[in-house]
């Protein structure tokens, strides 16, 4: 039997359990909870300058990123973790980067997931330094806690770790990942996007992307990711809230005919101000909300096919 079938063949043991009940994916799942703490802290502090793009905070940031990969044996996507692009916004020119790891796949190595979050913010506005802790400091702490997990769980799958530029200023980073990528887009099953993952009073992580996705909400359907939040599919224009659907990096792929899974939480009274900060982060939540993740993606990494809708 080769690996292929092997993989598939413990891949249907693990998943075969949610045919007749609920599964907790979540328990399978190992981080340092204390490191991921740490890099979301870190990377809101003032040392970053509010991370906006072009600006010293988002070199310093990129570093740190390249740095976390670095350390975490994330090999770089090309010939570096950098992918330079320059756009125009307002009749300025900004300079931007986009930072892209590799994890090889151990089974479909030549068929890949990407897993993004965007790593700049607003930068300083009238002296006030806008952190951006949940928005998204959160997102690429957990591009690392991935990173992490990867090390002693390999995927079956390549995996894209892309920390994107720009979302801030029209989803630039991604748009021209998507427009420029040495991977083709046929040979992306999935984007997994996180922006806003750390922060809810009502416990609420929300997942956009399988309305139209019948093998995506199949990931969904008798299983349970977590006893401590609750994972909610909505946002995506069929519920009567707000439509997310165009409202981060995962659009781009979107655009491209690419299934996405974007998790984020409800707005609150500290998005896009100066006041989303560590400090007021939900660190249980958050934690979870990357167990939660990590689950789901554990489950999507057994699957194929996702690009085909039935």
């Amino acid at each position: 039997m080769n690996k292929v079938l092997i993989a598939l063949f413990f891949c249907c043991i693990f998943q075969v359990g949610g045919i007749f009940a609920q599964t907790n994916y979540s328990i399978r799942c190992s981080f340092d909870k204390k490191v991921l703490l740490k890099h979301l802290q870190s990377l809101s502090s003032d040392a970053f300058e509010g991370r906006r793009t072009g600006t010293k905070g988002a070199t310093k940031a990129r570093k740190y990123i390249i740095n976390q990969f670095h350390n975490l044996k994330v090999e770089p996507l090309g010939k570096s973790f950098e992918q330079p692009f320059s756009f125009i916004k307002k009749k300025k020119v900004f300079d931007a980067v986009n930072v892209l790891g590799l994890i090889e796949g151990s089974v479909f190595p030549e068929k890949y997931i990407v897993i993004s979050a965007h790593y700049d913010h607003e930068g300083v506005k009238y002296s006030k330094v806008y952190n951006g802790a949940d928005d998204n400091a959160s997102g690429v702490g957990a591009l690392f806690a991935f990173a992490e997990y990867f090390k002693n769980n390999p995927p079956k799958h390549s995996v894209i770790l892309a920390a994107f530029d720009a979302e801030e200023l029209g989803l630039q980073g991604s748009k021209y990942y998507v427009n420029h990528s040495i991977i083709s887009s046929q040979d992306i099953i999935v984007n997994i996007n996180m922006d806003m993952i750390s922060r809810s009073n009502k416990k609420e992580l929300y997942v956009v992307g399988t309305s139209e996705n019948k093998k995506l909400k199949s990931l969904f359907t008798n299983s349970k990711y977590s006893s401590d939040i609750e994972l909610i599919r909505g946002h995506d224009g069929y519920d009567g809230l707000d439509d997310w659907t165009y409202t981060s990096d995962h659009a781009s792929f979107h655009k491209k005919g690419i299934p996405f899974l974007y998790f984020g939480v409800e707005d609150h009274k500290d998005y896009h101000e100066p006041t989303d900060d560590y400090e007021n982060i939900h660190p249980l939540f958050y934690v979870e909300a990357v167990k939660t993740i990590i689950s789901v993606f554990e489950k999507m990494d057994c699957s194929v096919g996702f690009k085909n809708r039935p």
